[in-house]
């Protein structure tokens, strides 16, 4: 069997080895002083045979055989078994966890070529391991510089999402980047329309210092040159700056600062400065690409900042519009009429007829009671409470009001297999419903009104509003300017639900609204406004 018997249980690793290279070399060590030792006997006993019988040259060639002998055994001793016990120290050092153990190369022997190639076979594997510490060391530093890379961008990323407004976010933003960096101070500059930068926000300097900066050419200098070519700049002094500015930065000339472009698809928005201490400036180096990085996380939340601050202006000014729609046809239209009707008032003055002043009068009291009746609509249309149960809920406390607030009789039919709108596309279709009930009773004269609210053959929602009165005159311009029905307004209602309204009247059959649109799914029922429908109480004058 000449597989190598497994170490013991407790023996360090490599110990099989060394006892298997051991085995081969054992037999030698003792067969050889063995056989000498042999030798040594046979020669002392062939000279002590010749003294005994008188045989000098026998006793000289015993003696010279011994002599011969002893010599061979001492040389055998330096060339094999000290190299070989060398050989063993050795292998117990390298398996101590000593790279750096050789061996002293006998200058003769059998071993000498063995020694030597064992001794290279040491340098090698020392070379070896101090290469794979060396890639230890350096592996465990690049984790550690990118754990540190990931805290920084976590915290830059944290300050962005808790921010409340731009100003706020900058703020944050600068503290946290101070502060990973060791900077001494830092700003942040956006690119203005007039091709300008503006200083937004700054932490660490003087007051003087931002007063001086507030606005800067974007061709300028340092800050000018990482926003024309988008990459990070550095300067090892400010003297530059101390000149342009007419005032020292800081009080002492230690001190080097930085310019990283804030960029968003391409597109360079400002910079962010850092000054920073010449002590930590080594750090900056290694943190290039991650200086980089969060120019391009804050470059994405400035931008962000940007087009929620344009879509809320556009938001404001779409609801203004919304608002001077709503004046134009209603209320607007009203207040012409009462001013026309004035006219006529002062007309019937001057004519001296009672009868026909008592009339306009009472036209008169009527067109303040539409125009109060409409402010009251258009207040509860744009500041009403909001009803969290969702549309058909709404609809049925608007049918329910209007049943008790006028004397038209009024019914709602519900057909719809799902009622869970979206918050924008239930207002819309509510304020539809609102405005056509408005319309019944300010115009149609009628006696019933019905509400159907069903599904077509092809999924799509309908709202269908009719009633019995007198329908919609074929000329609008002949009628009191306070009645307009107000159909412009549902018909940009519905386009903006996505959806058609359709309206068929003739005089004296009645009027029928249909809206059609197709649903948009969603989750939670949506918040719909309480609609209070304005039905004052009448004033009466003395002459009424």
């Amino acid at each position: 069997d000449r597989t190598a018997p497994l170490p013991g249980a407790g023996e360090p690793a490599g110990t099989g080895h060394r006892a298997e290279a051991l085995r081969h070399v054992r037999p030698a060590c003792l067969h050889t002083p063995l056989f000498l030792g042999m030798g040594l006997l046979g020669t002392a006993a062939t000279g002590v045979l010749g003294l005994i019988e008188g045989e000098p040259v026998f006793a000289l060639l015993g003696g010279t055989s011994m002599a011969a002998l002893l010599a061979g055994w001492w040389k055998f001793r330096q060339q094999v078994v000290r190299p070989i016990q060398a050989i063993n120290g050795w292998a117990n050092q390298i398996l101590g966890g000593n790279p750096e153990s050789r061996i002293p190369v006998p200058e003769q022997g059998p071993l000498k070529d063995l020694v030597a190639s064992i001794n290279r076979i040491s340098d090698q594997f020392q070379s070896l391991t101090l290469d794979m510490e060396s890639q230890v060391r350096q592996q465990t530093r690049h984790l550690k510089h990118k754990t540190r890379s990931l805290e920084i961008l976590y915290d830059v990323a944290a300050s962005i999402n808790s921010s409340r407004d731009l100003e706020d976010l900058l703020t944050r933003f600068l503290h946290t980047l101070k502060e990973v960096v060791h900077a001494r101070a830092a700003t942040v500059r956006l690119l203005g329309d007039d091709g300008r930068m503006r200083l937004v926000a700054s932490l660490g300097l003087s007051e003087e210092i931002v007063e001086k900066e507030q606005t800067l050419p974007s061709d300028r200098c340092l800050c000018g040159k990482a926003l024309d070519e988008g990459t990070i700049q550095s300067h090892a002094s400010l003297r530059v700056c101390d000149r342009l500015v007419g005032t020292q930065f800081f009080d002492h000339e230690e001190i080097e600062m930085i310019a990283v472009p804030l960029q968003y698809r391409g597109r360079t928005l400002g910079v962010y400065n850092l000054f920073i201490d010449r002590q930590h400036v080594s750090s900056y180096e290694k943190d290039k690409d991650l200086l980089i990085s969060i120019g391009r996380h804050l470059g994405m939340a400035i931008e962000k900042a940007a087009v929620d601050e344009e879509a809320n202006r556009l938001s404001i000014i779409e609801e203004r519009t919304r608002i001077a729609h709503e004046l134009h046809d209603s209320l607007a239209q009203t207040l012409a009429s009462l001013r026309f009707q004035v006219r006529v008032l002062d007309e019937t003055l001057h004519q001296g007829d009672e009868s026909a002043l008592w009339t306009e009068l009472e036209r008169i009291e009527n067109s303040l009671d539409e125009a109060y009746a409409e402010l009251r609509g258009l207040i509860d249309h744009f500041r009403t409470p909001m009803d969290r149960r969702g549309l058909i809920p709404a609809i049925e406390k608007l049918v329910e009001r209007f049943r008790n607030e006028s004397n038209i009789h009024i019914f709602l039919q519900q057909q719809w297999d799902n009622t869970n709108l979206p918050e924008e596309q239930a207002i819309q279709v509510l304020r539809i419903v609102q405005e056509a009930l408005n319309n019944v009773r300010k115009h149609s004269k009628a006696h019933t009104v019905r509400i159907l609210m069903r599904q077509t053959d092809d999924g799509r929602y309908s709202v269908l509003i009719e009633d019995d009165g007198v329908g919609i005159p074929e000329n609008r311009e002949g009628e009191a300017l306070g009645e307009h029905v107000g159909l412009s307004i549902m018909e940009e209602r519905a386009r903006r639900l996505g959806g058609e309204l359709h309206i068929e009247s003739e005089p004296g059959e009645g009027t029928r609204i249909q809206l059609v649109f197709t649903p948009q799914e969603t989750e939670t029922p949506p918040l719909l406004p309480e609609v209070q429908l304005p039905f004052p109480h009448r004033v009466r004058s003395k002459w009424g």
